[in-house]
This record gives C-alpha cells, structure tokens and sequence, in this order.
C-alpha cells in the first residue's frame, strides 16, 4: 500500500475528491491541514486514513514534524501533493527534506515559478514569448517601453493568478507603479501580446506522456476581471485544437513534466502581432504544475464524460488511466459579479437554462475578485449555444 500525503485537502473545497479516489486505489490516504478536524466534510473525513491539524500550514516546522510523524508511524512516504499553487515550493522543500522523489524537488522550483525563467524552455521547442524586463528603475523601464511600445504588463515574476498585475498605457501610469510596487517583490515587465487565452491540461504519466488531455479558452483577460471588477467567463472546449495539443505536449518535454496535473496557458493572436506571428497563431504564456483552479475539474468531467479525480489517482496507483473516453461537449464558466443590472434574474436564467446546469453556487470570497460571486455552469453541444447562453447570464439593462 502506498502512502500518500494529501496537503491541504479541505481547500479548494473539491479537493477531497482527490483523496477519495485515491483511498478507492488502495492509498493509505494521509491528510494535512490547519482546519479542526470536526469541521471536515462527511465526504473528506472518509476519504482520509488519518488526518493530522497543523496550527497554519504556513509553518514549514510544523508541517514537517506532521510528515514525520507520519513517517514514524506509516513507513515511507511515496507521494505527497497539493494539487495546489500556492504550495508548490511548500511541496518540493518537503518531498526534498523527506527524499520523496515522486514530484518536483526545491532545485526545479525556478523554471516552474518564475515566469522570467519559463521562456527559455519555451522557446527551446520554438514556441515564442513575449519580450521582457526584470523591473529596475524608470531609466530601464522606459529603453524597454521605447522598443516593444505601450501598453506593457507587470506582474511579479513568481505570482499566483492575476494577483499584483498590471497594464501599463503611458508614462504616468508606469511612474505610480513604480512608487507604488511593493519593494519585496521582484516584478517582470513584458510587452502587451493582443490574444486571448487558451489552455492545455493535462494528466501526464511516469513516462512524460499523457494519459488525459483538455483545455479550456478565456475570451476576457483575467487581469482585467480582477483590476475593473468584471464578470467572468471562460470555458472547457469540446474538442482540443490541434495546435494546442501539438504545443502542450512539446511544453510537457521541454520542462521534463512527469507523473502530474499541468495547466499550461497559451495565447491565441487575436491580431497579427510582429514578432509574435499571425492572427490564430500560439504562444507561449506561463506553466502552472498543478490543476486549473476554481472548479475547473469538475468542469472537465461535465465537459469529457469523465472524472479527473480518477484518472490522476489512477496514474498515481497504476500509471495510466482506467477510464474509457466518453461524448464531448463545451462547458461553459459564468460568474456574475454582484450589483450589476442584469437583464436576467436568478429565476429567469435557471428556468431558461436549467436542464443544461451542472452547478449553480456562490464563489467563496478568497476567490471572487478572479471569478465573480454567483456561478453559472452548464453543457454545450455547440458553440452556438454556448454564445447564446453567455449573452443571456451576462446581459445588462443599459446593454439593450
């Protein structure tokens, strides 16, 4: 039986399914976190052999001494995982500190994390990337702005999400950001790529090769939705384009990617870009090692007939998956941020949608500012009712 150590299970809140799939393969299923263990859901308290309460998972010593007890107590650690961004090097120090070799060590952490590092092994199996500046001082800023033009973006060079970034359109803007950046932050200044973003995601075995793959497209720029308080759209694709299937799979090699969930982001040229390419062409954006956030699992098993959570487990426990493919369809996100005027009320868009929904929920607020605050999703077959649909939850009055 391998024992696997689950790092924050309760959060994001579907996250558990992870851990009772893994517990259904036989995994001696070994949960960390700082939530009490009494205000566990029924689902993750049973999904878990044990369960040990940290005061903050931001304590590493106290972390650490959780894994060794559960050294001391189980025998060898064979996986531990969060599935999650914001513990990726919290994982790697602790898989390296244990000799856990199953996933990224604190060695690999660089060219995963900081996007200024990620170029290279794009660029390696020729997929192009925007041009870039480490942020130094108005003098560097402004030689880099007089080459690639405004608007810019800058964003921290090791960041979650859209968190911290922004567009620069003309000098005073750049002059605020710079009395305003953070001074503890490294801050990676690129050029303004015209493109919407396109994902490739994947469940990639020992082998460097992928035994799931989907994506999923944002027509509205993250960083906007979060700096102008927009609703937000995006949605899982029927099928993935070839050319998004042909530059995730260089991706998986180029990084070395093994036995994990990827999320890597692309952008799709919505003009022509010199330098870039043509209107339709890819590029290279950022990797994420871990799943797409949100509830974007659950959208890929409405989307493919499947169910991630297992087929990650089942590569976990046999290296490949134990599922057959099922129907395609889209899967369409909307969240709707509270206060605007909608056309259509709650009411009104379930009665009109309701036998498409899949999920209809509040966003918990840690994760609003991304995604809105009332959630929409619902399955397409064609992508002409999937426009429809985002027409209709995200009309406005003063839109007629």
């Amino acid at each position: 039986m391998k024992n696997v150590v689950f790092i924050s299970p309760n959060f994001p809140t579907n996250y558990w399914q992870f851990c009772r799939e893994l517990k259904n393969n036989g995994m001696n299923v070994l949960g960390i976190g700082d939530q009490p263990y009494d205000e566990l859901s029924g689902e993750l308290k049973g999904s878990l052999n044990e369960y040990y309460k940290v005061g903050s998972l931001e304590d590493y010593e106290a972390v650490y001494r959780a894994v060794a007890f559960f050294i001391h107590k189980y025998g060898r650690i064979d996986w531990l995982e969060s599935n999650n961004e914001y513990w990726l090097e919290r994982d790697a120090a602790l898989r390296t500190d244990f000799h856990i070799t199953s996933g990224f060590q604190t060695a690999d952490i660089s060219r995963i994390k900081f996007k200024s590092k990620m170029k290279e092994y794009y660029q390696a199996v020729g997929i192009p990337t925007a041009r870039y500046h480490m942020v130094d001082d108005l003098k560097g800023c402004k030689a880099f702005i007089k080459e690639v033009d405004y608007p810019v973006v800058v964003k921290p060079d090791n960041g979650v999400g859209a968190c911290d970034t922004h567009k620069l359109e003309n000098l005073q803007q750049l002059k605020d950001f710079l009395e305003s950046k953070n001074p503890d932050v490294t801050y990676i200044m690129e050029e303004f790529i015209y493109a919407e973003v396109n994902s490739y995601d994947a469940i990639i075995n020992s082998k460097g090769e992928p035994i799931f793959e989907t994506g999923n497209i944002t027509p509205m720029s993250i960083m906007d939705i979060v700096n102008q308080e927009d609703n937000s759209i995006y949605y899982i694709v029927k099928n993935l384009p070839a050319d998004t299937r042909k530059a995730g799979r260089a991706t998986v090699k180029s990084f070395g990617v093994k036995s994990r969930f990827v999320h890597f982001e692309f952008f799709r040229l919505t003009r022509d870009q010199e330098g870039m390419g043509k209107q339709g062409d890819i590029v290279a954006l950022e990797v994420n090692m871990r799943p797409c956030g949100g509830f974007s699992p659950d959208m890929m098993n409405f989307a493919n007939s499947t169910n991630v959570y297992k087929i990650w487990a089942d590569m976990i426990a046999f290296d490949h998956s134990t599922l057959e493919d099922g129907p395609h369809s889209f899967c369409a996100f909307a969240g709707r941020r509270d206060g605007k005027p909608f056309v259509y009320d709650h009411e009104a868009i379930m009665k009109k949608y309701g036998q498409q929904m899949k999920m209809v929920e509040r966003i918990p607020d840690v994760l609003s500012d991304a995604m809105g605050n009332q959630m929409y999703m619902a399955t397409f077959s064609t992508q002409k009712q999937l426009d429809k649909f985002y027409h209709d939850v995200l009309l406005c009055k003063e839109e007629k």
